[in-house]
């Protein structure tokens, strides 16, 4: 039987340690409060969810749909609100496809602690962009995940692209 092998993200645990992460509420709900969509890298909002880039993010382009719902449970989520999460998610891969050409994704989500949920209260759909040889060996050597564009300026290559579905 063959070792097991790890997937180390070191640089996530920035995430865990953000005090405005784990700020008393809910880290989305406080965010689409706010209403500073630009500001909280909010692309796009619609009637029951909305897409935001992930501030920690796997690789470049790394979306989140979330419905507007506050849940962790699947199950409580409607037919339309359903529907309107994976019509949003095709979007971004869309999207994603138009800016970044990625050649997959990863998409899915991550429900309870055990299933690994970061954000376990409000559930919420990853669409990571990847490519070939988009893993190298700067994580394992030196603590590193090189992020060739900053969030900011994906926040303005995906823009566009959402404010047509507005």
């Amino acid at each position: 039987m063959s070792p097991i092998k790890q997937l180390w993200a070191p640089w996530r645990m920035t995430f865990l340690k953000d005090e405005n992460v784990m700020r008393t509420g809910c880290v989305f709900c406080n965010l689409l409060k706010e209403e500073q969509d630009s500001k909280n890298l909010i692309l796009h909002r619609s009637k029951t969810s909305f897409v935001i880039l992930n501030k920690y993010p796997y690789n470049n382009g790394h979306l989140m749909v979330v419905p507007l719902k506050h849940t962790a449970d699947f199950d409580t989520l409607n037919a339309s609100e359903l529907a309107e999460l994976m019509d949003l998610s095709n979007h971004c891969m869309k999207a994603l496809k138009e800016v970044y050409q990625p050649e997959g994704y990863n998409f899915g989500l991550n429900l309870g602690a055990a299933g690994g949920a970061g954000i376990r209260e409000h559930l919420h759909f990853h669409i990571v962009p990847r490519w070939l040889g988009d893993t190298n060996f700067m994580p394992v050597l030196a603590d590193i995940k090189t992020m060739p564009q900053h969030l900011e300026e994906s926040f303005k290559q995906l823009e566009p692209y959402f404010r047509r579905l507005s």
